[in-house]
């Protein structure tokens, strides 16, 4: 295409939106709106998942080595670990420090425990890391079939209702999220099929003269993307907006394990990008949709 035909492309498909004032007013309006949703589920559904991925991240296996063990048992132990499919990293602990590590983490009550310390009832521990966590519970199953294992803990319940509750998360904002991008994507759409139809004669003019179906599309598709992208505008400011005081006065509230907000600077950049993306692909694609039908005249 050549430059000038694109530089009349753009001036006829801004044209088409002060031509329509109102129905361009009343579609970027709800464009606005719609998107306002879209970027606040995109915004829940990425934090969730930046959420998941840290808990993932934490599932480990702890190998409870049986007391009888001796030292060359133990190292056989550990070599077959090593050998089951889908495990990351295998780290032995001792019982000395898993005794160490408890009396830290007890704070002052914990120096209570240094009267074990010459008689240690606690037991040497292999800490396993899956590849993939979901496949945590299989592993685990692998890892209680072995020799020299005493017990084997991963938070089972606890893990499976993790994995289930992000799934749910993530299947059902997503579906939100497409669902709120075809109602936005009709309420373009009508907008563009009220400006074909107004301007059905000259359309029927131009093929009767020999103008092709991609010379009287491309105005309309970019009078789509205009659309989208102006409706992208606001719901970007307001978003960016909320999510800058939450993420300033909030963040550094949040105590709960693996609960952290994605810090502002880049999200802010990656949510913007994507919603005015969102914006300008359902703008071009409700005119696609439109003079698809339309051009027939």
């Amino acid at each position: 295409m050549k430059f000038r035909t694109l530089m009349r492309h753009i001036r006829e498909g801004i044209k088409n939106i002060f031509r329509n004032g109102w129905m361009t007013f009343a579609s970027v309006a709800a464009v606005t709106t719609t998107l306002i949703l879209v970027a606040v589920f995109l915004a829940l559904v990425l934090n969730l998942n930046q959420m998941a991925t840290n808990i993932e991240k934490d599932v480990q296996i702890s190998t409870i080595i049986d007391r009888t063990a001796d030292e060359e048992q133990i190292v056989e132990l550990g070599e077959e670990l090593e050998q089951i499919e889908g495990i990351e990293k295998v780290q032995f602990s001792s019982r000395d420090d898993e005794l160490t590590k408890l009396m830290d983490s007890m704070g002052e009550e914990g120096q209570a425990w240094g009267m074990f310390e010459q008689d240690n009832p606690l037991h040497h521990t292999y800490y396993v890391d899956p590849t993939n966590p979901e496949q945590t519970e299989q592993i685990a199953s692998q890892i209680k079939s072995l020799n020299y294992v005493d017990d084997v803990l991963y938070g089972q319940d606890v893990i499976q209702k993790l994995f289930e509750f992000n799934n749910y998360a993530r299947t059902i904002g997503l579906g939100l999220i497409i669902a709120l991008v075809f109602t936005a994507i009709f309420l373009i759409s009508n907008t563009i099929k009220i400006t074909i139809i107004a301007r059905s004669t000259e359309i029927g003019i131009q093929k009767l003269v020999g103008a092709k179906n991609s010379f009287i599309r491309w105005p309309f598709f970019i009078e789509g993307a205009l659309l989208g992208i102006l409706g992208s505008v606001i719901p970007i400011t307001v978003i960016l907006s909320g999510y800058y005081y939450i993420y300033s006065n909030f963040n550094d509230a949040i105590t709960i394990p693996f609960v952290e907000l994605l810090p502002f600077n880049p999200f802010a950049w990656q949510l913007a990008g994507m919603v005015l993306l969102i914006g300008a692909v359902i703008g071009v694609w409700g005119s696609v949709m439109s003079v698809r039908k339309f051009l027939k005249v």
